[in-house]
């Protein structure tokens, strides 16, 4: 005898929908562009998308950690113009090994991301309010440590990491790679992965079960914070200059790769994959538009539809579950 509830098989449709929506939608993109130009699909132009979209991928991953916890980070963008200004301060030729502006990059990025969770921790304010304020005093920070100028005479080392190729590939497409691997394992393979998503479906739960959820916490915003280090390092070796005013608005692409990627806003939802089809998606449309001449001014209202869209879905989603 069929025992299925009416609606359950179309919940569970929809629930796949959500799924692989982005999956589908993401080749689908990318078939349609390679019908309507054929310079989409060549070897070269592919390489250039996944290059482009390196460092945001980096920080939506970071992101894609705050969210799922149910919180936000808007400090990010803000990490990668200090930790590049530092990191080229130390970068200079015949100064110090590259390990050194390397080290000193991600400390600083580790640092404000500990400070983001220490005081979301130990306070009533919002994550929003407190990556509101860390994302002004890391811009100051970084014109007060460059003087308001770019910092520049980096050594050719430093400037492999982002902008050299192993084997024909690029680093950064590389090292992409790599953060993509680990970020997946500590949040799918871990213990504290597990918190995470615990912390973001229910905090009042996740206590009583005996989660140390400031720790949870303070862990997601030290990891957002070591990757936004980690594409500020990069940015600055791929452009050969510490800038002060880079990283303006990253913050933005970042958290729309998390949640084009499927990252839930209300926290407890989310994964990897989903963040890197996500930024994939962002760079494939931003390069096809190129592609076809297509202003830059239509480009952000393009964005902009699809980011409102993926939230509507989510909130649909939300409203289903």
């Amino acid at each position: 005898m069929n025992t299925t509830l009416p609606g359950k098989s179309y919940q569970t449709y929809f629930r796949k929908i959500g799924q692989y929506g982005i999956v589908v939608a993401f080749f689908a993109i990318c078939l349609t562009l390679a019908l309507i130009s054929p310079k989409f699909l060549t070897v070269q132009n592919l390489m250039i998308i996944v290059t482009q979209v390196s460092i945001n991928a980096l920080l939506a991953f970071g992101v894609t950690f705050v969210i799922i916890t149910g919180g936000i980070d808007l400090s990010i963008g803000s990490i990668v113009a200090v930790v590049g200004v530092v990191a080229a301060t130390f970068a200079h030729p015949d100064t110090y090994p590259v390990i050194v502006p390397i080290g000193a990059g991600l400390l600083t990025g580790i640092l404000f991301g500990a400070v983001n969770g220490f005081v979301i921790t130990r306070s009533n304010v919002p994550p929003f309010i407190v990556t509101l304020g860390t994302m002004t005093i890391g811009r100051g920070l970084a014109l007060i440590l460059s003087k308001g100028r770019p910092v520049s005479n980096l050594s050719d080392t430093f400037n492999f990491l982002g902008g050299g190729k192993i084997f024909g590939v690029p680093t950064l497409i590389l090292i992409l790679i790599i953060a993509f691997i680990v970020c997946t394992i500590i949040l799918r393979k871990t213990v504290s992965g597990r918190y995470m998503y615990a912390v973001g479906g229910n905090e009042q739960a996740s206590r009583a079960s005996g989660i140390q959820v400031p720790r949870v916490k303070m862990l997601v915003y030290v990891l957002a914070g070591g990757l936004a280090a980690l594409a500020g390092i990069l940015l600055t070796s791929r452009i050969s200059t510490g800038q002060p005013n880079a990283g303006a608005g990253f913050e933005l692409d970042a958290i729309a790769a998390a949640i084009i990627g499927g990252t839930s806003t209300s926290g407890g939802t989310g994964t990897m994959t989903g963040t890197l089809v996500g930024a994939l998606l962002i760079g494939v449309i931003s390069n096809g538009l190129d592609l076809l001449n297509v202003s830059s001014y239509y480009q952000q209202v393009v964005m902009g539809v699809i980011i409102v869209g993926a939230v509507v879905l989510d909130s649909m989603n939300q409203k289903r579950n």
